[in-house]
């Protein structure tokens, strides 16, 4: 089957590409924006190329980039938070204090932690849909979709130590299979303190102009003989096909910048009920759940710094999407979305009226894709249930787990298994929980889920809590946790040490855990056919899209699989009267601090360095240092940490965000305002070289002048 990603009329800056399917209209388009690589250069399987450089963090997570030829590579600071909250403690607080390892001997090891290079890539479509025909429900179709998807994997990985996913396109439409080697010793080499790394915390978050150095460094190592390998002291350092040159040269406005990473998820066919329920479902639930969940958590992290290294990362990964969410709902009526989505239904049924043919193929796809969206109270539940029980608080997911503890309770080897796994899982678990933060959080977001959820899917000690407790969730929470073993590590550790069926049975919150999941499974296959319709509705309407505008280039929704996104550097204007330039400086430290605020404190060391203008060789040709810069790169969440490359192949900086203003962006890009922010490569080596007086990391990179 040819690639789907062809044809001509998208803007430049638009469009999340594959590499390894670039075509010449596409490198023609790079190259009048100044570019001076070939697809080759870019993505090559049989010779180095830039993607040798571009890894996949923990399955997608987010992006690093290698920077020189031991291993060493950059990410975001967020993107590390969790590894550098793991190494902190209130004697050695690297999480405040920032961490730069003076030798390979002192970086530090990183359980659980992965690192995924792609090797190979392949369009497998043909064979697959050779599997399905017309006469498959959407059960059977998946069945059959899925059984060949895994002999091709199979088939791909066999006899080597590669990994492979097959990963659907355009609804279903394309198949692509992507092998990849996998790396599991990744070790933490340098930090900066948060006042840099998370500079402007959550006011700044999503926002331009920023200042925050967001970026960390690590290092993979392999065994001996170069391969894969868990964590050993006798791994050695990778020695990877290609890493970035380190671009000293800047930028101007105008410039080309490109971003190769995992984007994660994008949305951009959406129809308009789909844009309305992403407002009125996914948003809103996760906005309603976890305003009160954050205050809460605020207020345990201002009790001190124990606190804050326990639960600043849970608060960071919650809070961005809650803003996220804000700004996205706020994006998508400032731009009239859904009438613009009912504009291209539409062209769509006016197409499909001019042909016969066409009507036959396609004519019940919009009615599919609006059946499914016609009830949303199941939906509702599935996601309020996450978000109020399973996501929100941490009790009842980490009670769930111990189902196997019943299921095995005659199996002397399994539960034995079992117990040891629970028991690392408590380990881990209690270091970062506090259970009166926990308590506070079931009670707040109990009465949330109630107050939001059609009662056929409150779980039945809902009704305890209105009959016994008169609907005082916060009592109810007390007693709960009060007579729960899963509120203390002592009694979970004594409960595993002598595992019994009838005090589990007896728990109240495990007993609550089943009733939470057993409203989930409810709500779950209530939604089944209309999941069928949705899926073959979407199937059919892309496909139909595809062939009516067969002249355009369509580029595939991400899907945390590797992606090209080319543009240039420059400002842009949010607002009637209001230019954002292209770049900031150090000074925006000065100009926005707050002494001893944990958002905007700036340390004596940085204003010293300021004052006596010690920038080195990472000043600009104003002899000022830039600290962040803004491109039109088309990017979203998993792109976090991405290389951003100019035209000879060089790292200029590393993406970290995007702007407020355009927070509808996953869903329709917005050439005139989405924005790609990105931290200045330059502000990362003056960091580690003046600031932090880590040379020595410097030294191992290539620097170009």
């Amino acid at each position: 089957m040819a690639m789907l990603v062809i044809g001509l009329a998208v803007k430049a800056d638009e469009g999340m590409w594959l590499p390894s399917f670039l075509n010449k209209v596409q490198i023609e388009k790079m190259h009048k924006l100044g570019a001076k690589l070939t697809a080759e250069d870019i993505f090559s399987i049989n010779s180095s190329s830039l993607k040798d450089a571009v890894i996949s963090l923990n399955g997608g997570s987010c992006t690093g980039e290698l920077v020189s030829d031991q291993g060493l590579f950059l990410t975001n600071h967020h993107c590390g938070y969790g590894q550098i909250q793991q190494h902190s403690s209130e004697e050695r607080n690297i999480l405040k204090n920032g961490f730069w390892a003076a030798n390979k001997s002192d970086e530090l090891p990183n359980e659980g932690m992965f690192v995924s290079f792609l090797v190979e890539v392949d369009d497998v479509t043909d064979r697959i849909l050779s599997k399905v025909n017309g006469h498959m429900n959407e059960s059977e179709r998946l069945d059959s979709i899925n059984a060949e998807i895994s002999l091709i994997v199979n088939e791909a990985t066999d006899s080597t130590h590669y990994n492979a996913t097959v990963k659907p396109f355009f609804n279903d439409n394309q198949y692509i299979l992507f092998v990849y080697e996998t790396y599991r010793d990744v070790r933490l080499v340098g930090a900066p303190p948060h006042f840099i790394g998370k500079f402007g915390g959550d006011t700044d978050n999503w926002m331009w102009p920023r200042h925050t150095g967001d970026f960390s460094m690590f290092r993979i190592y392999t065994a001996p003989d170069g391969t894969p390998a868990e964590y050993s002291e006798e791994n050695i350092p990778l020695q990877p096909r290609h890493f970035f040159p380190i671009s000293l040269k800047g930028y101007t406005e105008g410039d080309f910048a490109m971003v190769m990473g995992y984007p994660g998820s994008t949305n951009r066919y959406l129809t308009a009920n789909g844009v309305k329920y992403t407002m009125d479902v996914v948003n809103t639930t996760r906005i309603t759940a976890r305003e009160p969940k954050l205050k809460i958590i605020r207020e345990y992290m201002a009790t001190g710094d124990a606190a804050t290294i326990q639960y600043a990362s849970k608060h960071a990964r919650s809070s961005n999407y809650y803003k996220y969410s804000i700004g996205q709902n706020r994006g998508i009526e400032r731009l009239d979305l859904v009438e613009r989505k009912l504009q291209v239904e539409k062209n769509f049924q006016d197409w499909l009226s001019k042909n016969a043919e066409r009507q036959t193929e396609y004519s019940n796809a919009l009615s599919l894709i609006n059946e499914a969206y016609g009830n949303i109270d199941d939906d509702k539940a599935v996601n309020f249930i996450y978000e109020a029980f399973l996501s929100g608080p941490e009790i009842f997911s980490l009670a769930y787990q111990f189902s196997s503890v019943l299921d095995n309770i005659d199996n002397a080897d399994r539960l034995n298994s079992t117990v040891e796994r629970l028991m690392k899982r408590g380990e881990s678990f209690y270091k970062d929980y506090d259970s009166q933060t926990d308590e506070r959080i079931v009670a707040a977001l109990t009465e949330v889920y109630v107050q939001n959820v059609a009662k056929e899917y409150h779980p039945m000690f809902i009704q305890q809590i209105e009959k016994k407790y008169k609907g005082d969730y916060s009592v109810w929470a007390a007693k709960l946790f009060k007579k729960s073993i899963f509120a203390d590590y002592n009694a979970y550790m004594a409960f595993l040490k002598k595992p019994s069926a009838k005090v589990l049975k007896k728990d109240p919150v495990f007993k609550a855990a089943n009733q939470i999941f057993n409203k989930l499974s409810m709500a779950r296959n209530a939604n089944v056919n209309d999941k069928e319709k949705l899926d073959k509705g979407y199937r059919l309407f892309m496909a139909g899209l595809l062939e009516m505008e067969n002249d355009k280039a369509f580029y595939p929704n991400a899907n945390s699989t590797m992606r090209l996104t080319y543009g240039t550097v420059g400002g842009y204007e949010p607002r009637d009267g209001v230019y954002y330039d292209y770049y900031t400086t150090l000074s925006g430290y000065i100009e926005k601090e707050i002494p001893g605020d944990r958002e905007f404190d700036v340390w004596p060391r940085l204003k010293e360095l300021y004052y006596e203008n010690d920038f080195g060789q990472y000043a600009n040709k104003n002899g000022m240092l830039p600290t962040c810069f803004i491109s039109n790169n088309d990017i979203t969440g998993g792109n976090s940490g991405s290389p951003v490359i100019n035209a000879n192949g060089e790292l200029i900086g590393i993406a970290f965000d995007g702007n407020w203003e355009a927070m509808s962006g996953d869903i329709v890009f917005e050439p005139e305002l989405q924005k790609c922010i990105n931290v200045d490569i330059r502000f990362v080596m003056w960091v580690i070289d003046k600031f932090a007086g880590a040379s020595h990391l410097v030294d191992e990179m290539q620097l170009m002048k």
